[in-house]
């Protein structure tokens, strides 16, 4: 055995440097190829290290585990911190930025300065930093560490340049914005409240300035201390002991009057004549009991109080409910005058602001809307119409409605697709919503001259599929396609039904879309394939489907050491592996009536149904339980609308369908597929399986009744039922030939994002063998429905993350057996386990074998242990011949060899140009026939032939698998380049993709690096370390896309695009919007006389004359640290760029010199003072002493 993985070792590994001629790639035989000629891979390649650049782009959806919300009322731009610590600033549709904060400390508040394009955010990490929002990319300009206190609130005044900061000590601190230095000016805790109080007050919960009066700043403390501290006389105005505790604060325009909210439920209303009590104390949600008591209520959490010149007040509050109601939806009650108005929410409330017409806090504030920041979800309520409709969002905010469960990304799609999408996708949008526009507005943003048509396709775990219109860097809804209407609905205590309810049973695993065709196929976890055609027309149809029995029987591989090499992973990992031939049977698999055999995991309807226009389900193929056993997932698929052909795999084997005449024409075993070219050494297998032919593949005959053509082909002289694979007994032994085996090497659905803080190879898994190894006691059958053949999917999870290997057992025995290939060559496994899963298929026109003369239809094959099989197709031409005539498949050709798992096929001609399968043209199964002009087949050939005038014959096929990547000359079979893309890691996903006018294969690692590979030569191009901590989640999401793109799930409910392209990252600024617009500032309305006599000095408060370091010296240098942010200086260079930034930067030098020159004058007069005082003293002195003799003294 060691001498012969000396050979395959020899065989697979490589030069780095891809150098042509090298030995190490094998032929169909397995041995060195030939040097190729010059001419054969004489390719002008354009693309150079300077193409490419990796940069984000923009990111979709709603953000993840939000925290604090801000709006600018001027700028009307919206905010919205998270707990990662990133920040998502709205404006008009196409207005979207995501910042983030380097330290990822989750945002605890945010604050405009209004109209002024900058932000404060206030981190958990006890950092303030201000981000400069006058760019398309804002940046951090300064930050302020706090080293001995932790903030727990700020406020800033409107047109303030003061930010006061409330802390966990009870204390209030004063931040300069401009500068952020701190000032000398604090209000101690100890000071605001009276000495005679023995208790602290506990942390500050709230800071407001009076509207009457900005020289008085209300604190609100936890405990319920309430104090208005006069900022002039530093002393307080007035102290309110309460009992309740405090949430939040909110005054009266006019400044006589504020509401508290308070834990108990209740809500107090002060007036500043008389502080000793509340004046108002209600439970807007408490009802009196029988024994007259109060019914105890939840804590309001926040409250606004919110003023209007026509109409009562509106006091708006979240929380407040009763106790005693279990099960009831958070609130939030709007009460105006007498009215009381619930709304109830799908998910708790985070943050809610109303928005009102006026900047200044002492005008009539007259609300129009009410932003409501939710766990998972946006909501913008109007408030001018009495029935508070909701506003339709602009924004994707609902990409999360289901957990994603896979993406696909489509560029440059035919232009004509998104309008019909959309057109379609229109017809079924909700109704309702307010009449009003969008009120977040602000920004600009305009489509960019680089725009071209791109689509994301998301698959989501309740079996929705939505099609997302992604052109110019936006992000809009088109289509919404539900797959779970080609089923019955499982109904609880029906058998089978029953273990599947808890669960997503039609939660979608992968996609494959053609737009030419648009012919659709979804993947789906209860090992089902649904094909749809698209149509414009509404139609009644009856879905056809077909049953495959893709299962490994059970002495298919035997060891004389299976208890060992083949463990049998169980969900928990806690079960020790058996021998299956021991295990208990349940109670239900004790007759052959109990045990699951022949049946699918879901139902199909088998009546006529009426289908909407858009995708229409035409076939459904499920593949089936076999002796109370589940089928393994399907990990591989390729559809060719050109052959009419379908093609699948899983760890068990390859299935090929017809899915135009609606039969099978392949089911057979991945061992069965190599026939006499077998690479490997493998197990002994069972005498009955050796008894059996396998020679379906390598030999052909003309008689319908052999076995042999019963697997290549599909019979045509009968008519086949709608189930095809009904009944196993009529079928021959090969057809219903391999059964299932209990662990599968397919992405799963779990909580955690992470295995043992590392992303393990997503086809590194062996499959193991024979009937699971847990004992079967009453929960046996849910064992083994939920173990590792079926993951489940968790409705209650917040977060569909993304999985790819088997639960880690701590073992040494099982990690070794679950992690060997992914860390070593892939035949290391090869004495440990037989089976072998179908990784990846690809239809298209090629060479089977040396001797062929020219491409014929094949079918690309590639597995888990690093093997490439080519089976060549006979298809009819004609299309009558089509329907009729059987298709028949060919012995298997070609095989060649890589390291690890094959991942990617791609085809070149001999220029170097891309080769794309063949298609057909749509047209519409349901418009009405035109007897004039019969509706005939179109179809598009890419034939390699077509284009090889200069060359001759044959084209250059591209493969990749997980450690490195091939370039072999068809059909002569020899490689010509081949480059080792990682030793220590794996790729996870690779494509071939078209950048700057050429083509080039662009990978993605599991240790985070993206890179791309010169195209026919593997030349290294680009190699970055993007994503250093990968997480199961971005592994199964990630996906590249022509022109230079990809896509990644970078949290359970965001999008994240990013480029790879140099010429994309140098137009980005152009399509990115602008947030911020010259606006200027509404004007105060005029007080009049008598209120401005009768109002106090408010107008005549100098904030710098308080705090400045003149008057209030400097603040201790141990208690926060200035941190210059990086983005200061590139800030002033965006900005120097118009006359914005003209403006912005003489504002500043003007303040600044302002500020130089108020300190200058502060000192001048301070030493005049100073001096009058001094010659008072000395006259004094002199007067005092003039007529004193010398002794006197």
């Amino acid at each position: 055995m060691k001498k012969f993985r000396k050979v395959l070792d020899g065989l697979t590994t490589s030069s780095p440097g891809g150098t042509m001629g090298s030995p190490s790639c094998g032929s169909a035989a397995g041995t060195p190829t030939a040097a190729p000629t010059p001419k054969e891979i004489d390719v002008q390649e354009t693309l150079v290290s300077e193409n490419f650049q990796l940069c984000k782009t923009v990111r979709h959806g709603f953000p993840y585990q939000p925290t604090a919300l801000a709006f600018d009322p001027v700028q009307k731009i919206l905010a919205i911190g998270s707990r990662s610590g990133g920040v998502r600033i709205l404006g008009r549709p196409g207005v979207d930025c995501y910042c983030q904060h380097e330290s990822g400390a989750a945002v605890l508040q945010l604050q405009f300065l209004v109209n002024e394009g900058a932000l404060v955010t206030a981190c958990a990490d006890d950092t303030l930093h201000l981000w400069n929002l006058r760019q398309r990319r804002p940046a951090v300009l300064h930050s302020l560490k706090f080293n001995r206190e932790r903030i727990t609130f700020c406020h800033l005044p409107f047109q303030s340049k003061w930010l006061y900061v409330g802390t966990e000590r009870g204390n209030t601190h004063i931040v300069n914005i401009e500068s952020f230095i701190l000032s000398g000016y604090v209000i101690m805790w100890n000071k605001a409240i009276e000495l005679s109080t023995k208790t602290h007050p506990g942390p500050v919960v709230h800071l407001s300035d009076s509207p009457k009066d900005e020289g008085k700043l209300l604190i609100g403390f936890e405990s319920g201390t309430i104090v208005q501290w006069d900022l002039r006389v530093k002393k307080a105005d007035f102290r309110i002991y309460y009992d309740e505790a405090i949430h939040s604060v909110g005054w009266h325009h006019e400044g006589k009057q504020f509401m508290c909210s308070h834990s108990d439920g209740s809500l107090t209303m002060w007036n500043l004549r008389n502080t000793t009590k509340p004046f108002q104390v209600t439970f807007p949600h408490g009802k009196i009991q029988k024994d007259g008591r109060k019914e105890s209520c939840k804590p309001i959490l926040k409250v606004e109080y919110k003023t209007c010149r026509n109409s009562e007040p509106f006091i708006i509050f979240s929380g407040g409910l009763s106790y005693d109601k279990a099960g009831r939806r958070p609130t939030l009650t709007i009460m105006h005058g007498k009215a009381i108005t619930v709304l109830e929410m799908d998910y708790p409330i985070v943050e809610f602001m109303a928005l009102c017409e006026t900047p200044y806090n002492n005008e009539v504030q007259e609300p129009y809307a009410v932003v409501v920041l939710l766990e998972k979800d946006l909501i913008v309520v109007d408030l001018t119409q009495s029935n508070f409709p909701v506003f339709e969002n602009p924004y994707p905010m609902d990409i999360h409605e289901s957990p994603v469960t896979c993406t696909a990304y489509f560029a440059e799609c035919p232009p004509d697709i998104i309008p019909i999408l959309y057109s379609i996708g229109a017809k079924h949008k909700k109704t309702g919503y307010s009449q009003k526009e969008w009120p977040i507005a602000g920004g600009t943003w305009t489509l960019g001259s680089h725009t071209y048509p791109e689509i994301i396709i998301t698959g989501h775990a309740d079996g929705s599929i939505k099609f997302w219109d992604a052109s110019a860097i936006t992000l809009q809804m088109l289509y919404k396609l539900k797959t779970s209407k080609a089923f019955e609905k499982p109904k609880q205590g029906e058998g089978r039904a029953a273990e599947l309810v808890e669960e997503d049973p039609f939660a979608v695993q992968m996609v494959s879309w053609c737009p030419q065709s648009r012919i659709f196929c979804v993947v789906g976890i209860s090992a089902h394939i649904i094909l749809y055609r698209f149509s414009k027309y509404d139609a009644n149809t009856q879905i056809v489907s077909l049953e495959v029995r893709l299962q490994c029987e059970s002495e298919d591989v035997i060891s004389p050491s299976e208890n060992e090499n083949n463990p049998c992973f169980t969900e928990s990992g806690s079960h020790s592996p058996q021998p299956h031939q021991q295990h208990p049977p349940s109670p239900g698999s004790r007759t052959p009536e109990g045990i699951k055999d022949s049946i699918p995991c879901l139902k199909v309807k088998d009546r006529m149904v009426r289908v909407p226009p858009g995708y229409q389900a035409e076939l459904v193929i499920q593949l089936l339980w076999v002796d109370g056993e589940p089928p393994q997932q399907i990990t591989s698929l390729d559809v060719n609308s050109a052959y009419g052909l379908l093609a699948f795999g899983n760890c068990n084997g390859l299935a090929v369908v017809d899915y135009m005449q609606k039969t099978i024409l392949l089911c057979v075993s991945t061992l069965d597929l190599y026939g006499a070219a077998d690479p490997y050494q493998r197990l002994t297998r069972s005498p009955r399986r050796n008894r059996q032919s396998t020679s379906g593949l390598t030999e052909l005959s003309d008689n319908q009744q052999s076995i042999d053509m019963e697997r290549s082909k599909s019979p045509t002289s009968v008519h086949y039922p709608t189930s095809l694979h009904n009944d196993p007994r009529v079928l021959p032994e090969p057809v219903a030939s391999l059964r299932a085996s209990h662990c599968s090497p397919v992405f799963y659905l779990l909580d955690n994002d992470h295995v043992n803080g590392h992303c393990t190879s997503p086809t590194s898994q062996p499959c193991s063998a024979g009937k699971p190894r847990v004992p079967m006691g009453p929960e046996g059958p849910r064992l083994t429905r939920r173990g590792p053949g079926r993951p489940p999917f968790r409705k209650a999870q917040s977060a569909a993350c993304m999985e790819i290997s088997l639960p880690v057992s701590h073992t040494e025995e099982s990690r070794e057996n679950s992690f060997s290939r992914s860390r070593s060559s892939s035949v290391s496994s090869i004495d440990r386990d037989t089976k072998e899963a179908i990784t990846t298929l690809q239809f298209g026109e090629s060479y089977g074998r040396k001797t062929d003369a020219v491409p014929t239809p094949c079918l690309w094959v590639g597995t888990s242990l690093g093997v490439v099989l080519l089976i060549p197709m006979s298809i009819p031409t004609d299309q009558e011949d089509r329907m009729e005539e059987p298709v028949t498949i060919g012995p298997s050709g070609a095989v060649l060899m890589l390291k690890g798992s094959v991942l990617r096929f791609s085809f070149l001609d001999c220029m170097g140009a891309l080769l794309q399968s063949p298609y057909e043209v749509w047209r519409d199964p349901n418009a009405p026939e035109d007897p004039d002009r019969p509706r005939k087949r179109k179809l598009v050939h890419f034939s390699p032939s077509s284009s090889q005038d200069t060359c001759g014959d044959g084209h250059l096929a591209v493969v990749c698998s997980e450690r490195q990547a091939k370039v072999f000359l068809m059909p002569s079979q020899s490689c010509l380049f081949v480059h080792n893309i990682t030793e220590s890691s794996f790729v996870l996903r690779a494509d071939v993709v078209s950048v700057s006018n050429s083509v080039c294969l662009a990978c993605f690692c599991a240790n985070g690096h993206v890179m791309t590979l010169s195209l026919p030569s593997l030349r290294p191009l680009m190699d970055i370390n993007y994503l250093p901590l990968t997480d199961m989640r971005i592994a199964r999401t990630f996906c590249f896309t022509n022109g230079g793109q990809a896509l990644y799930l970078s949290s359970p409910t965001e999008i994240q695009r990013i480029t790879y392209s140099q010429e994309m990252c140098d137009n980005l600024q152009e399509m990115l919007g602008e947030l911020f617009t010259p606006i200027e500032t509404p004007e105060a309305q005029n007080r009049g006389f008598l209120k401005g006599f009768f109002g106090g000095n408010a107008n005549t408060f100098d904030r710098e004359e308080l705090f400045g370091e003149a008057a209030a010296g400097k603040a201790s240098r141990s208690l926060a640290q200035h941190i210059p942010g990086q983005g200061g200086m590139e800030g002033m260079k965006v900005a120097a760029s118009g006359v914005v930034g003209d403006l912005a930067r003489a504002r500043i030098a003007l303040d600044e010199r302002g500020q130089r020159l108020g300190e200058l004058e502060e000192r001048t007069a301070l030493m005049m003072t100073s001096a009058e005082t001094f010659s008072k003293h000395a006259h004094e002195l002199m007067l005092k002493c003039k007529d004193k003799k010398w002794y006197q003294f």
